[in-house]
């Protein structure tokens, strides 16, 4: 049995926990600058249409009495540090996929803590008792079930789904819960009349991957019950990256490759720190009409230094033709291997192309950076950003 642990309304519970005179009231996690987005949002806020990614001006104007604070990674990921913790007393087979939210493989855990619906009872508890914020918890025989059961009782919810009540729970889940079906999915999946996951069992797998492509193999194999995805402690980052919402939209490419500057070196920063290097590089750009496109290219040899991550994503800014003004930038990386693995490749290709003195100057910054602080020191050319 597989447990889907999600803590509710995460940021913003905290920010109620931690200021009292926050409790019961709209608090919007996102900042109170009209070019964020929205990171989270209490309950009372949601009630009002606001929701994570939202336009921070959109939830003004749906929400104006609304409370809007900065987010506090930092706390957060304190809190989030105890309730992991926490999940491990009860198995070591924990994955966590977010800062609010992991999966647990409790199979053979009866002994110890008693049926699945018993231990996630005590985990909701515990976490409870531990940092005073609640949680939902979706039981069930696979990742996909339990992911959906979690959202099903919020907040504070607690959803068994039994092996025998697989099939009958899928007749009728609407096919809007599914991950992966967003709107426009939705649409389609309308036009071939599927309301429910349980329709799709009605068509033909060619139909489907006629109409939907790869998805629609993922549909006809989740309409089965069947996922065999398994819970993994260690599971690799898929992709590390950093981006932000620009003061004010520009078209200053000078601007812009400052902040892609800054970005290739925190994001450089977060490979080092994982031990990988990574062969994509990725720009995401996104315009004053949040049009968003993204730019990417592969490298022939792996890395993890600010310095080529930074030359790569310029080359990409350099070839993207901007036409309007940008209020939004980011660089993201992906495709990794572990150092190791990158070292024993460069074996086989020209010295001179393998050689990178730059990430022996990344690796003097991050230990000056963690005896002093980040802040310490850094290039010039960011002085004033």
């Amino acid at each position: 049995m597989i447990l889907h642990i999600d803590m509710d309304a995460f940021y913003a519970s905290v920010e109620q926990l931690d200021n009292p005179r926050l409790k019961n009231k709209c608090v919007i996690v996102g900042g109170t600058s009209n070019r964020g987005v929205v990171s989270a949002a209490s309950y009372e806020a949601r009630q009002f249409g606001i929701h994570s990614a939202m336009p921070i001006y959109q939830a003004k104007q749906k929400c104006p009495h609304g409370i809007f604070v900065a987010p506090r990674m930092g706390r957060y990921k304190e809190i989030s540090k105890k309730v992991m913790a926490l999940l491990r007393d009860f198995s070591p087979l924990v994955e966590p996929v977010s800062i609010d939210e992991a999966y647990m493989d409790i199979t053979g855990c009866q002994r110890l803590f008693g049926e699945p619906q018993e231990t996630a009872r005590e985990i909701k508890r515990q976490i409870k008792e531990t940092v005073q914020l609640t949680c939902s918890i979706g039981v069930a025989p696979n990742k996909f079930l339990a992911k959906i059961a979690s959202d099903l009782e919020k907040p504070d919810g607690l959803t068994l789904i039994l092996p025998h009540k697989v099939s009958e729970f899928i007749d009728a889940l609407p096919i809007k819960k599914v991950p992966g079906v967003g709107k426009k999915m939705h649409r389609q999946l309308e036009l071939l009349h599927i309301r429910t996951l349980g329709d799709v069992k009605r068509l033909p797998e060619k139909t489907l991957v006629t109409h939907l492509g790869k998805f629609g193999q993922r549909l006809r194999t989740l309409a089965s019950g069947t996922d065999h995805s398994p819970v993994s402690p260690h599971a690799p980052h898929k992709s590390i990256s950093s981006e932000r919402t620009l003061a004010a939209d520009t078209r200053d490419t000078k601007l812009l490759k400052r902040y892609l500057l800054r970005q290739s070196e925190e994001v450089a920063q977060q490979l080092r720190k994982a031990g990988v290097r990574a062969k994509t590089i990725t720009i995401k750009i996104k315009d004053a009409d949040f049009k968003q496109v993204t730019r990417r290219t592969t490298i022939a040899i792996p890395s993890q230094s600010s310095k080529t991550i930074y030359h790569h994503a310029q080359k990409l800014m350099d070839n993207f033709k901007i036409t309007k003004k940008i209020r939004l930038i980011g660089v993201g990386t992906s495709g990794f291997s572990s150092v190791t693995a990158s070292l024993q490749m460069g074996l086989f290709e020209n010295n001179e192309t393998t050689k990178d003195e730059w990430e022996k100057v990344d690796k003097t910054l991050d230990s000056i950076s963690k005896k002093f602080g980040r802040d310490i020191i850094g290039r010039a050319t960011l002085k004033d950003h």
